[in-house]
């Protein structure tokens, strides 16, 4: 697998005021990398800063070899596509195949008609998504699932190489979950994407990743495999000694779970 994103000594916060510092971290084609850590670590910082949405302090991030900032915003758009947990506004007056349409704009920019590349491209995106049948319903009328597929399919439809998603699975029950996270694992996997994401619940990472990056402190505290970097005497530091690491019963992967305290 080929980098084809890299943090290279990368410091990034707000207003010159560092909220992750010295960050060397290689993104490859085909992978899924995890970011984790406690609330305020600065998993989001990173993932703005690795999409060229904030400038670093301090380092660079290089997009297959060349500094991010060296290239144009539009060929930086065209290559890695960003999505937040808020990208669609459900008070917009949109249709579901109006929102995906706008991971086209940084190939025709905003003003410009829809080509026929452009609509294969939405349309594809829809169905690897699995949106299509929403396509005419509103954006305001959809759950909280199936928004988060909008979401990846306007993301998609950029046709990117590198995929960054801010906590896709947040807020979604265990049906959308599992749901979400196969479709995340199969973007690297079928597609061949290199995908970031940010993870709050850790019972999450070991189903979809395929490295994980820990961020504590304001420091990369760990990067490794699932298996390497899921372990007690890993996260009891950063997390506190109130969670429990153990092998799923079917696949033997680590679960983290949380344990109540002694006395408790």
């Amino acid at each position: 697998m080929s980098v084809v994103l890299e943090a290279q000594g990368l410091t990034c916060g707000y207003g010159g005021c560092p909220v992750v510092s010295d960050v060397s971290l290689p993104i490859r084609s085909g992978e899924v990398l995890a970011l984790i850590g406690p609330n305020g670590s600065g998993k989001t910082t990173l993932l703005h800063t690795l999409g060229r949405l904030l400038a670093p302090i301090a380092g660079e991030v290089r997009l297959e070899g060349r500094s991010i900032w060296e290239r144009p915003a539009r060929e930086v758009a065209r290559a890695v596509a960003l999505a937040p947990q808020r990208a669609v506004q459900t008070a917009w007056p949109l249709t579901v195949a109006e929102a995906v349409s706008l991971g086209r704009a940084p190939h025709r920019g905003w003003f410009h008609a829809y080509t026929a590349d452009d609509g294969r491209s939405v349309r594809r995106a829809m169905e690897r998504m699995g949106v299509t049948g929403l396509a005419g319903r509103s954006v305001s009328t959809l759950s909280g699932g199936e928004v988060r597929r909008v979401l990846l399919a306007r993301a998609l439809a950029q046709t990117p190489r590198i995929m960054l998603l801010d906590e896709p699975a947040t807020y979604l029950d265990l049906h959308y979950q599992a749901e979400l996270l196969g479709l995340v694992r199969a973007l690297a996997r079928v597609d061949g994407l290199a995908v970031v994401l940010t993870v709050h619940d850790l019972a999450l990472v070991s189903p979809c990743a395929d490295r994980v990056a820990l961020l504590a402190g304001g420091r990369l505290r760990a990067v490794g495999t699932p298996a390497e970097v899921l372990r007690a005497e890993v996260l009891a530091p950063v997390y506190g000694p109130h969670l429990e690491v153990l092998p799923h019963p079917r696949t033997g992967a680590p679960l983290v779970l949380p344990r109540a305290p002694e006395g408790e």
